[in-house]
């Protein structure tokens, strides 16, 4: 029965390369099943044009973070998209809720006639 020491060992393993690095082991994935898996983790490729110096300092961030940069800056645009879509749609709760205290400080209709009647 493994240990959570030995799986924290097996995953220092992976993250220092001793386990899965080896090129004997390794082959590409034909193009069928690139498209199959980024079908199924729903990824499309896009191509933007960057700063050199943009690139080279987010290629430097992910390597002291030991991760890819691609992968990275995936996250950092999820991240970013998703507060812009929680400050949207808070600025459209207020909206909603600013034009409810606005029908909330109108008169009834059966007020309005009522004094369109005593006015006569």
């Amino acid at each position: 029965m493994k240990t959570r020491q030995d799986a924290q060992d097996n995953a220092e393993m992976w993250d220092n390369r001793e386990l899965g690095a080896s090129e004997e082991h390794a082959e590409a994935v034909s193009p069928s099943e690139a498209a199959e898996y980024d079908d199924m983790m729903e990824l499309q490729a896009i191509s933007i044009r960057l700063q050199k110096s943009l690139l080279n300092n987010l290629k430097t961030i992910a390597a002291h973070h030991q991760i890819g940069y691609q992968p990275m800056v995936r996250d950092l645009l999820t991240r970013f998209a998703e507060a812009e879509m929680k400050k949207i749609l808070i600025e459209q709760l207020n909206k909603i809720d600013e034009a409810q205290r606005d029908r909330e400080k109108t008169v009834p209709v059966t007020e309005f006639i009522e004094d369109l009647r005593n006015q006569a």
